[in-house]
């Protein structure tokens, strides 16, 4: 079967969110969310597979990522983010829907699977441990504080805007590189992510997700927001990492899942040779994670 990708407006919450789909409509709805720095592009080989698999999936930009995205009052608080989600399936006229997130993608499907678990029927995480633990686990890998550098730099204003786009957006693909470092990103991803960021306002919104969420009391456990307070995720969840992320130490995922906070089941797969962005590195691997972690998510759980 070709499937062929068609583009879709999503509204929520006054904004407006272009989306890549495909697949039949009226399949079970999997929605992927991107990260930083990043675009739905970035599962080009998940939307093929998935729809071939008979799933109804769509991609669409996170809030702030293109101009009609931003909203007025510059919120990019999880909560709020994790709302728009919510809204899209609204928008969609969908009660449920499978979660597929990678790197922020992740961190918002964790906080809808945990905040809103009768909209979610499975979450999916990519390259990001359990939200909640995060803090804990980056207290015993001092290691991580040097990996997250960027993230402090981040905080500081006009300057980290500057930087992000000087030398045409340099940062970002020396980001992309010690990331994933065995993965060279192809022109094909590299002119997306360019096309992206040179949008209107899209900088300053990418910064505002780690100025909001991620600052040092944050990340160090001094200050809780509301989306990171229950650990608890109630849907059934799959957590994929690669042996070689630049991003996430691998030992965060060790020390961060807990089946006590799964009580619908967790599965942890570690793929090797693969980076951050480990489901363009290694697509097929992903995909067959995906399309078994999809097909059993409303079957009974039995085990941990």
């Amino acid at each position: 079967m070709t499937v062929v990708p068609y583009r879709q407006v999503l509204r929520a919450n006054g904004l407006e969110f272009s989306a890549t789909r495909a697949g039949p409509v009226g399949g079970e709805l999997v929605v992927c969310m991107h990260g930083f720095p990043d675009s739905p592009a970035t599962f080009r080989h998940q939307l093929p597979a998935l729809a071939e698999a008979g799933f109804d999936v769509v991609a669409p930009y996170l809030r702030g990522y293109e101009p009609g995205s931003q909203p007025d009052d510059g919120d990019y608080d999880l909560m709020a983010l994790a709302s728009d989600v919510v809204c899209w399936l609204d928008d969609l006229g969908v009660d449920r829907a499978h979660l597929v997130g990678h790197d922020w993608g992740a961190v918002i499907a964790y906080v809808v699977a945990t905040h809103y678990p009768h909209r979610v029927r499975s979450a999916a995480a990519l390259a990001i441990p359990p939200l909640a633990r995060i803090p804990a686990a980056v207290r015993r890998v001092p290691r991580q504080f040097l990996r997250s550098w960027y993230m402090t730099w981040f905080q500081m204003p006009w300057l980290a805007e500057r930087s992000l786009a000087a030398r045409d957006w340099r940062m970002i693909r020396r980001l992309w590189t010690a990331w994933s470092p065995s993965y060279q990103i192809d022109a094909v991803d590299w002119a997306e992510v360019k096309a992206t960021f040179e949008q209107p306002g899209v900088g300053s919104a990418a910064l505002a997700y780690y100025r909001q969420n991620a600052t040092p009391p944050v990340m160090l456990g001094f200050r809780h927001p509301r989306a990171m307070l229950e650990p608890v995720v109630g849907v059934r969840t799959l957590i994929v990492n690669g042996a070689e992320d630049g991003c996430m130490d691998r030992r965060l995922f060790g020390h961060g899942i807990r089946a006590g906070d799964f009580p619908a089941g967790v599965v942890h797969e570690e793929v090797t040779a693969a980076g951050h962005f480990v489901h363009l590195e290694h697509p097929d691997r992903v995909n067959d994670l995906l399309r078994r972690h999809l097909s059993e998510a409303d079957s009974p759980h039995v085990g941990g």
